[in-house]
């Protein structure tokens, strides 16, 4: 189907309608949102391994961008804690982190995850949400928040805790265990307990003194940044920098600017190096992206276009990578405030992305005395909606081998990592759907009496007829599973001998490739010469289509039926005993 540009550009579509009403329904949302985002922004670009500035323009001009290409209305691109520990495990493997090097790496990974998403969309190619089953995605995703974890404990702990993986975070913290620096670790415990005291108690806590409802949602959404503030008061207050507290350090003021002598200075070996983990990020942000708009749009009865939303965000990436910033994504807890706040039309993105570009203008002096144990806390407290164990036990109990597939993932990436996690979090689930595809659900089905229902003859009392074998196929036949039919009829009709004909139900067939088109004639051949005639019965329209551009229905020793029903019925006035069996 041809791609227009409101295709690409949704805003053509919702813009020449926005009206007042809107407006004042996005700026409020807008305003609670910078709230949140101006503290995550710096801390997210801090784990990523970037200077803290990066994290604010990562939020300006993607989210321009995605507002101009999307089709959610409430969802919004910006640093996110996975997407930056994937960023700095991706670049770190082949670049030293801290250096000019790393940042023109980090943004170089950004533009090849935005390229490879806008290509992926233009090509339609959304069915790639598909690639990475749920259980596979929770392991992936509660691996990753322990290493999150794991890489921030160095700043409150004032240590340098090496954290690449499990095995080397232990032993590094055994090594540096007595050096704790005790005020850096003082500050970080109390940030982190003012971060939760405020999530859990201050709204309640507000509501009961009279303070009205939204004025205190307003408060619990920004007691981030109030907590920030904080210390970066007491910081400055007391000079706890001359007492050996770390802190950001100058940020530069001013906006976003493009940065393409430093991206094209990267060696062609290090842009190699990446291309599989940008793919990789690529798929990751599309997937979480899509469950986290897809699910809002249920509630808020809206429709998404997926394959917009992959553009959207390749040009949110691509965006942040040539104005020097890192990966971005989608984000839950931010799409959520959105939400509740009222945001009506990703308008809401773009007047975002202005009060963060006063902040950068005019706000970032003051931000030079902020902790870094303060700015880790706040990363270790969102990590709750990532680690993910309550899901490890109901899948054992309901399908082992989605289980084998999320312990394997959670483990490799926790011992190894991430790339290497996630690479083999998408083989297993291609290789859990292969397996299962390779050996579908095949039932000997017989007639429920004084019905024209056909159930399996192991679940439930039903009829049969001794000459005829009535065989239901619970899957497309394809490659994978084309040689296991092969058997399946080959064992079922060794233990039938009267057996003078196999009626194939195809109620579940929705494709038939050219590999399952050759076993069938195999089977065809092979009943032929067994003197046993083979009928297909519930065959899809498309699926008729395609026999019928080959011989194989010209050849077909039996017929096609419409119903099963009509098989059974057709070929029971061919029985030398009529008397259906039990």
């Amino acid at each position: 189907m041809q791609q227009t540009l409101t295709d690409w550009f949704p805003i053509l579509r919702w813009g020449p309608a926005y009206e007042r009403p809107q407006f004042a329904a996005d700026l409020t949302a807008s305003a609670v949102v910078t709230l949140l985002l101006i503290p995550q922004s710096l801390a997210y670009a801090v784990l990523a391994g970037m200077p803290p500035v990066t994290g604010l323009y990562a939020s300006i001009v993607p989210m321009v961008i995605y507002a101009l290409m999307c089709s959610s209305t409430v969802l919004g691109p910006g640093p996110s804690a996975l997407r930056s520990i994937m960023s700095l495990a991706a670049v770190g493997a082949v670049v030293g982190a801290g250096t000019t090097e790393f940042v023109a790496a980090s943004a170089v990974l950004a533009v090849m995850v935005g390229l490879a998403l806008l290509v992926m969309g233009g090509l339609r190619m959304g069915f790639m949400a598909s690639f990475l089953s749920q259980p596979v995605l929770s392991g992936f995703i509660t691996a990753s928040g322990l290493l999150i974890a794991m890489s921030q404990l160095r700043h409150v702990l004032g240590t340098p805790v090496a954290s690449d993986n499990l095995p080397t975070f232990l032993r590094s913290a055994g090594q540096h265990l007595g050096q704790v620096h005790g005020l850096t670790l003082a500050v970080g415990l109390g940030a982190l307990a003012l971060l939760w005291a405020g999530r859990r108690w201050l709204k309640p806590v507000l509501r009961r003194l009279g303070v009205p409802a939204m004025a205190a949602d307003l408060a619990a959404k920004a007691s981030p940044l109030l907590v920030l503030l904080l210390s970066i008061g007491l910081a400055a207050t007391l000079d706890w920098q001359a007492q050996g507290l770390a802190v950001v350090g100058d940020i530069p003021q001013g906006l976003p600017s493009l940065v393409l002598a430093p991206l094209l200075g990267v060696p062609s070996s290090t842009v190699q190096a990446l291309v599989v983990p940008a793919l990789l990020i690529a798929v990751m942000t599309f997937i979480e992206q899509i469950s986290i708009a897809q699910g809002m749009a249920a509630r808020r009865r809206e429709r998404i276009d997926v394959n917009a939303e992959m553009r959207a965000m390749g040009g949110a990436n691509l965006a942040a990578g040539l104005t020097g910033a890192f990966a971005v994504g989608a984000s839950f807890s931010r799409t959520s405030v959105v939400a509740e706040s009222g945001g009506r039309t990703p308008a809401a993105g773009l007047i975002t992305a202005v009060l963060l570009s006063l902040t950068a203008l005019f706000l970032t002096p003051w931000l030079h005395q902020l902790p870094m144990a303060a700015l880790a806390a706040t990363i270790l407290i969102s990590l709750g909606s990532l680690i993910d164990f309550r899901s490890f036990a109901p899948n054992w109990r309901y399908a082992r081998a989605d289980f084998a597939a999320q312990a394997l993932t959670f483990s490799v990436t926790l011992l190894s990592d991430l790339v290497t996690g996630l690479t083999v979090g998408v083989i297993a689930s291609l290789t859990l759907h292969i397996w299962r595809s390779s050996r579908p659900h095949i039932a000997v089905v017989g007639n429920v009496a004084g019905t024209e229902h056909y159930r399996n003859v192991l679940r439930h009392e039903v009829l049969t007829q001794p000459h005829v074998l009535g065989l239901r196929v619970d899957e497309s036949l394809f490659f994978a599973n084309a040689r296991y039919l092969e058997d399946r009829v080959a064992a079922e009709l060794a233990s039938r001998p009267d057996v003078r004909h196999v009626v194939l139900q195809c109620t579940a067939v929705n494709d038939i490739d050219a590999s399952a088109l050759e076993s069938l004639r195999n089977i065809h051949q092979r009943l032929q010469d067994a003197g046993v005639q083979l009928h297909l019965s519930e065959v899809k329209g498309p699926v008729m289509d395609r026999l019928r551009r080959s011989d194989f229905l010209d050849r077909l020793s039996g017929r096609v039926f419409l119903t099963h029903h009509q098989a059974i019925q057709a070929l029971d006035q061919l029985a030398p005993d009529p008397a259906a069996q039990i």
